[in-house]
């Protein structure tokens, strides 16, 4: 079993009493031969052939050409939306150009636009690009809805297939069986290579985890929000997700760009013009933690974005965080995350500007 705690993996073997945190440069997983029982091997038919070939040992995705993705993701939710068609088109060869090579959208993003806009700009590298997107935003995670919606999807795109497809969110109304059959059914056509689920809590993973392996498969990618004034993701998920081998892909590593120091600064934008955005990044102490961070960034001389999404990459699970922008100009900063290192005294120190956020058993004393 593995429990995340702050910034340290806890691994514990079921026949050994001990226990001991795990280095953020390296990740040992222990497993009893029960554990890797419960896990069982499936081939999955789809290529790249290794992709499913040990499903206890599913921790690094791989383009269709067989190249590691990159350890930043590229959202494209304002492709077609605040970014134009031109703008878009930007940001995308920016990415390119610094070593991006996995791609986020969903069928919703821009009304459509998003996907459009990225099937587009791919379509001439495609084995080279990792391209995941999403479904079941609305209208629940029915084989009907997420059909319905991936169809659209692959329109959008203009593509047959895609490497990973996520549920956007958890729903109460639909049998997980249901959903992980249509997950299922879409690798045996060729369609999908992983699953992803978004926005689930760490025991709704494991239900649909056990779920999925029954009917052969699993899942391989989680999408949590997660950043430096939003560590709950840490208390179950991360935990949850390194025991598993699932690929961690959190989403809003600036926090709705708090993190980027604009309002300290005095500048607007979705925090204080969306009420949604407000309720989750009001709290006083977030904008305390968002200004230490800015004058942190100032006294080093990298920018507080950089260290942001930095910051999110360096957690011992190793983090793959969605990066997005308006322009490339306001993208820049995070994207030069890709190529930063962040040394551990660096990373502890901005570890200690925000709460960590209590165990799950909320035994402090223990924390």
């Amino acid at each position: 079993m593995a429990e995340i705690k702050g910034d340290r993996i806890f691994f514990y073997d079921a026949e050994c009493s001990g226990e001991g945190p795990v280095s953020q440069s390296r990740i040992m997983i222990m497993r009893t031969s029960a554990a890797f029982c419960a896990v069982p091997t499936a081939v999955n038919p789809l290529p790249p052939p290794s992709a499913h070939a040990n499903l206890a040992h599913m921790t690094h995705l791989t383009t269709a050409s067989g190249a590691h993705v990159s350890t930043t993701t590229f959202g494209t939710m304002q492709f077609g939306g605040n970014a134009d068609a031109a703008a878009s088109r930007a940001m995308y060869d920016a990415a390119r150009t610094a070593g991006i090579t996995h791609f986020d959208t969903a069928v919703m993003y821009a009304d459509g636009a998003s996907e459009t806009l990225l099937g587009q700009f791919i379509k001439s590298e495609r084995d080279a690009i990792y391209l995941a997107t999403k479904v079941g935003y609305i209208g629940g995670a029915s084989r009907a809805n997420m059909t319905a919606h991936f169809d659209q999807c692959r329109k959008q795109l203009d593509q047959d297939s895609v490497d990973l497809l996520y549920l956007h969110r958890f729903d109460d109304d639909t049998d997980l069986e249901e959903t992980f059959a249509t997950f299922a059914d879409f690798q045996q056509r060729g369609l999908i290579r992983h699953i992803g689920v978004s926005n689930f809590a760490a025991w709704q993973i494991m239900k649909a985890q056990s779920v999925a392996q029954k009917l052969g498969t699993r899942i391989d990618v989680v999408q949590p929000m997660y950043n430096l004034v939003k560590r709950q993701a840490e208390v179950e998920i991360f935990g949850v997700a390194v025991d598993q081998d699932i690929k961690i892909v959190p989403y809003s590593p600036l926090g709705g760009g708090l993190l980027t120091g604009k309002y300290a600064r005095g500048e607007t934008g979705r925090i204080t013009d969306n009420d949604r955005y407000n309720a989750r990044y009001g709290q006083t102490w977030m904008h305390e933690t968002a200004r230490d961070l800015a004058a942190l960034g100032t006294d080093i001389g990298i920018d507080p974005a950089t260290l942001a999404v930095a910051w999110v990459a360096a957690h011992a699970a190793k983090p793959s965080p969605i990066i997005s922008g308006r322009s490339t100009t306001q993208l820049a900063p995070s994207l030069a995350a890709e190529n930063y290192t962040m040394d551990a005294d660096l990373y502890a120190q901005i570890t200690a500007l925000s709460p960590t956020p209590p165990p799950a058993t909320d035994r402090l004393e223990e924390a």
